[in-house]
C-alpha cells in the first residue's frame, strides 16, 4: 500500500510511473521470443520516472530472470527512480534468485543512493480480516441471543 501511495503521489506531481509485480515483469520479459522484442520491452520498463516492482521475494526465479532484472536495474541506475518491495532481506535474495551470479551486483546498484525502509509488524490485511471476523461473530451472537 505504501508503494502504491508513493506511485500515486508521483503521478500527481506529473511524473511517469509504471507499477508491476515482479512476477508480471519478469514473466513478460522472459517470455519474449526475439532480441528486438526484449530490447523494446526493456526500454519500456526503463523509461518511466518511477518504476515500482512489487513483491520481489514471494517467488523464486531462474538465472535468466535474475539477469533480466539486473539489466533493467542497471539501465535505470543513477538515471531514474526504482522502488522495490520485498519480504526478504537482501541477504536472502540468494533464495529468490538461486545460483544467479548477478545478485550481488544487482543489490549493489539498488542500494546505491537508496533509502531503505524496513517495516516490521503485523500484517494490516490479517488484522483487518480478524477485526471483520470478530465483528461478524459479535453480530451473530447479538442476533442469535434475541
Amino acid at each position: 500500500m505504501i508503494a502504491q501511495n508513493i506511485a500515486h503521489q508521483a503521478v500527481l506531481q506529473g511524473h511517469t510511473v509504471l507499477f508491476a509485480t515482479a512476477g508480471q515483469l519478469l514473466g513478460e520479459l522472459a517470455g519474449l521470443d526475439s532480441d528486438s522484442a526484449l530490447r523494446y520491452r526493456l526500454r519500456r520498463y526503463a523509461a518511466p520516472d518511477l518504476l515500482v516492482v512489487d513483491e520481489v521475494g514471494y517467488l523464486s526465479y531462474s538465472n535468466r530472470h535474475a539477469d533480466l532484472l539486473f539489466e533493467l536495474i542497471n539501465r535505470r541506475h543513477e538515471k531514474k527512480s526504482t522502488l522495490i518491495t520485498t519480504n526478504k532481506a537482501f541477504s536472502e535474495w540468494g533464495e529468490v534468485f538461486p545460483n544467479a551470479s548477478c545478485v550481488v551486483a544487482m543489490i549493489d546498484r539498488l542500494v546505491h543512493h537508496a533509502e531503505i525502509l524496513s517495516i516490521k509488524g503485523e500484517s494490516f490485511r490479517r488484522k483487518e480480516a480478524q477485526e471483520a471476523a470478530a465483528a461478524k461473530s459479535k453480530t451473530r451472537k447479538t442476533k442469535g441471543g434475541s
